[in-house]
Parts: C-alpha cells; sequence; structure tokens
C-alpha cells in the first residue's frame, strides 16, 4: 500500500494462535498503516481483528514474522521498552472501560497523572481541553453511571488521546450506539486523528460508519487478508466475501448455520 517509511506501524507475514486454542487465529497476515491516515479492518466475528490490536499493543506475541511500531519490533521489547511504547498509543476499549468509581475528570485525568509529572493545574488544563474536544467538558464532575452510552464513549475517547498519542486504536467503537451518538462518534474519530496528525485503525461490524471516514481497508477471513482497498472500491466490488459483508447479505461464503447434520439427518434421530 505504501512503503515503509511512510507506515508508523507494519505486520509481516504474521501468525498467531493462542496456546489453549490449537487452531491458527492469523496465518501469514501482513499489513501496513501509514501515518496520518484512518484504517479499517474488518471481517466476520472471531476472524481475528481484535488479536490484530493485541499484537500492536504487545499483549500477545506473534508465534511468526513481525510487528513493527515506528521501526521497533514490538515482540522484541522487554516490559520497560513496551511500556514506553504504549505511552505513543490510545486506545478505546470496546463500550468504553471507564473506571467506575473515578469521576469523568478523573479517568481523563488518569494517564496523565500516570505517565507524567506535570503539576496538577497544567493537567486540568489539559483534561478540560480533551473534554472540551468531545464536548462534555460540562459534565466533569459526573460518574460513569449518571452518563449515557454514547456520553461514555466519548469520556473514553478523550481519555484515549489524553497524551496526544502518535497511534489510536479502536475496538469496535459503534457498537451499542444510537444513530445520533454513532454518527458524532464517527466524525470525532476522523477529526481527532487530522487535528492530532496520528495513525488511527479502527476495528469494526459497521460498514455505513466506517466506509465513511477510512482511508483504507483490511477484509480479513480465516486468519487472512481476503481483500483491501479504499472505501468506494471496495463498496463496488465483486467479491462474494466483501459483496456479502458490505451489503449484510445471508448467503454467500459466510454461511449464516453453523456446520452440522442436515435437517433431515436430525429430525430424523429423533429424540436425544
Amino acid at each position: 500500500m505504501t512503503d515503509s517509511a511512510q507506515n508508523l506501524v507494519e505486520l509481516t507475514a504474521v501468525d498467531f494462535a493462542y496456546a489453549d486454542h490449537g487452531k491458527p487465529i492469523l496465518s501469514g497476515l501482513t499489513m501496513q498503516f501509514p501515518r496520518g491516515k484512518v484504517i479499517a479492518v474488518m471481517g466476520g466475528s472471531g476472524c481475528g481483528k481484535t488479536t490484530v490490536l493485541r499484537l500492536i499493543g504487545g499483549q500477545v506475541r506473534p508465534q511468526a514474522g513481525t510487528v513493527s511500531f515506528a521501526g521497533t519490533d514490538i515482540h522484541t521489547l522487554d516490559t520497560r521498552g513496551l511500556y514506553a511504547v504504549r505511552r505513543q498509543m490510545g486506545m478505546l476499549f470496546q463500550f468504553g472501560a471507564l473506571f467506575t468509581d473515578l469521576s469523568v475528570f478523573d479517568n481523563v485525568a488518569f494517564p496523565l497523572r500516570e505517565h507524567t509529572d506535570l503539576p496538577d493545574s497544567m493537567i486540568r488544563d489539559l483534561v478540560l481541553m480533551k473534554l472540551n474536544a468531545v464536548g462534555l467538558r460540562g459534565a466533569r464532575d459526573l460518574m460513569p453511571a449518571q452518563i449515557s452510552g454514547g456520553m461514555a464513549r466519548r469520556v473514553a475517547l478523550a481519555r484515549a488521546i489524553a497524551l496526544d498519542p502518535a497511534l489510536l486504536m479502536y475496538d469496535e467503537p459503534f457498537a451499542g450506539l444510537d444513530p445520533i451518538s454513532l454518527g458524532l462518534t464517527a466524525r470525532l474519530i476522523r477529526s481527532l486523528n487530522d487535528a492530532l496528525g496520528a495513525t488511527t485503525i479502527i476495528v469494526s461490524h459497521d460498514v455505513h460508519e466506517t466506509f465513511q471516514i477510512a482511508d483504507y481497508v483490511y477484509f480479513i477471513a480465516d486468519g487472512r487478508i481476503v481483500a483491501q482497498g479504499e472505501p468506494e472500491a471496495l463498496r463496488a466490488s465483486t467479491d462474494p466475501f466483501v459483496h456479502q459483508f458490505v451489503h449484510a447479505e445471508a448467503d454467500g461464503p459466510v454461511p449464516f448455520h453453523y456446520a452440522g447434520p442436515s435437517l433431515a439427518e436430525d429430525f430424523a434421530g429423533g429424540v436425544r
């Protein structure tokens, strides 16, 4: 897609399987995430999308291949080096994952207090700036239980950008949102990426909103890249998998029914 000098993150020929799973999750996966771009990783449930984020964050290590961040192989770092790299990454977890016993303000302040020696006055100003960027400066004193799901997602987004990271990762950022919150969150992801000059990776099932803001899309199936390209090209693709996924069709390479005996065989078998 681009040459290596332009890429903040690269996965090269990555194989990965969980020790207790047996079956390979990712096989020979090669992906590039250029600086300043919004890149989407899409595919069916269980295809390995979130595992890609875990590999980049160093939570798991590949059995083969390399995962690099700014030219450094993530899986070769010791604990100290890994923590240093993670300070350049912001993560929006599915459903936000706010600290329930901390206020909105303290949730956003947490990474600043954890990773910097800034005075309280500067932390206060930075937190208010981040909350203002997501439209929630007025909610700073509320607790997570006092705000809506869409607002919680925006607070989590403010926390993810607290350290002005070079890389922003989003795991299903649109799940469970109403149409207004969904559209607002999508626009925020795009505008914050552009304002920060960051690289953004979105793992999502939501085709419409993701295609609206992504510069490039990877489709994963059975642990491999089955299609990639710009959103408009993929929307017009005749590839069976892409067409089924983009147009939410029941019939296609991804089966609706879990594999098993035929219906006639099951009914003929009697009561179990």
